[in-house]
């Protein structure tokens, strides 16, 4: 078996873990169509009852976005909903592929592409929750493309970038160890020890520090809970959401962050760089921001709905990682993400909130969870990175220093 069948399988059954007689959903980039095509076979290995092709064309998403009609930029055909929703209702499993283009988009009306991620985001609502809440598998991944890793490696020869991006997404998720199972077990021992650690101090804020700029107070929701690598689906098996993975992350209280926030990796959102760019925030509420590239994209972001000026995500990842220490700058949210502490704007996860799963919108929204259409990470870890945790008597607890854990 070589490392494109181990990495296949390792999302099939680890990522997903399909169960048998499921159905699979697959959304993957005609680009990485083969890739695509060896997973279809790995969930059939597994017991798949059937495996769902949706094949995504960015080139093609580009020329509508270029050439269409402006008012199809609200819409969003009948037959979307109907989809995505009938089979997150049949407890279907579901696994995105990225592979995007990182500058693909970038001479794009960013108002045309914010009108459609806020229309989509709309009609595919149930969708959503029922996946942020946890009652579905699902897992996002990557597969390496040319577009994408002439971004990364600009230096080299297409088809030696596409190679060297192969190998970082292998190493980054373990595909590379003789057992990539067994390494995955170990890596979730990691998680469930330090998030216990992390629910028992219960921390009412964390403060965030950095050289940066960044100077920020966050409130963390009442009842909140840390976690980290697999978790259960309704149904009650383990999946895994993000491959790799290396944060652990909760809900903040949509009202209670204050302060100024710097970001330290470009922020790939929907085809366009989003970089040095930074929010100003008053309870909760992104009052101010800007940005050297990308501002207008950021702005359009901001402007989805109310819940898009808010955080709706905490997470933590040591500087002194695997992702981080390969070097490579990706340019995908995925990774970066896990090579950095990092927040979301927009939609918090309720699985984060203790009993959070079985609350309405109203009974969240209540609990200091935030909602919006969107959900859009950035990061904001720096070597130099301070944060201590604030117990409910007052007392500060070091989490970070030198941009690592403490513990």
């Amino acid at each position: 078996m070589n490392l494109k069948q181990k990495y296949a399988a390792l999302l099939v059954r680890q990522g997903v873990n399909i169960q048998k007689g499921q159905t699979f959903v697959l959304s993957c980039p005609i680009e990485v169509a083969d890739f695509g095509r060896l997973l279809q076979e790995e969930a059939y290995k597994a017991g798949a009852r059937e495996v769902v092709m949706r094949w995504i064309d960015e080139k093609s998403s580009k020329i509508s976005y270029d050439m269409a009609d402006d008012a199809i930029f609200d819409e969003v055909a009948p037959w979307v909903s109907s989809f995505y929703n009938g089979y997150v209702d049949q407890k279907a499993a579901f696994m995105t592929i990225v592979s995007d283009d990182p500058e693909l988009m970038k001479d794009v009306d960013p108002k045309r592409i914010a009108r459609a991620v806020k229309a989509r985001s709309i009609a595919l609502e149930h969708f959503r929750n029922e996946q942020m809440s946890g009652r579905n598998a699902w897992c996002v991944a990557a597969a390496s493309s040319e577009g994408w890793a002439r971004k990364v490696f600009p230096k080299d020869e297409p088809e030696v970038a596409v190679k060297k991006l192969w190998d970082a997404i292998y190493k980054a998720t373990r595909v590379d160890c003789e057992d990539p199972f067994l390494e995955w077990e170990k890596h979730q021992e990691n998680f469930e020890r330090r998030t216990k650690i992390l629910n028992d101090y219960a921390f009412t804020h964390l403060e965030y520090k950095n050289s940066l700029g960044t100077d920020l107070r966050v409130a963390l929701a009442k009842g909140h809970l840390w976690l980290g690598g697999s978790k259960d689906s309704e149904t009650g098996y383990p999946f895994n959401a993000n491959m790799p993975t290396e944060e652990v992350f909760t809900a903040p209280d949509a009202k209670g962050t204050d302060g100024r926030i710097y970001s330290s990796i470009p922020l790939n959102y929907q085809g366009n760089l989003i970089d040095k760019f930074w929010f100003e925030i008053e309870d909760g509420f992104v009052v101010d921001f800007g940005a050297e590239k990308g501002a207008e994209n950021l702005k359009q972001l901001l402007e989805t709905d109310e819940g898009a000026k808010r955080l709706g995500e905490v997470a933590l990842v040591s500087y002194d990682s695997p992702i981080s220490n390969t070097g490579i700058l990706f340019y995908n949210t995925l990774f970066d993400e896990n090579a950095s502490c990092h927040f979301a704007l927009g939609k918090a996860y309720a699985s984060c909130l203790e009993g959070g799963k079985n609350m309405n919108a109203e009974e969240q929204k209540k609990a200091g969870i935030n909602d919006s259409f969107i959900h859009v990470d950035f990061m904001v870890g720096t070597k130099d990175l301070e944060i201590d945790g604030i117990l409910a008597s007052g007392e500060k607890i070091p989490v970070f220093r030198d941009g690592n854990f403490v513990f």
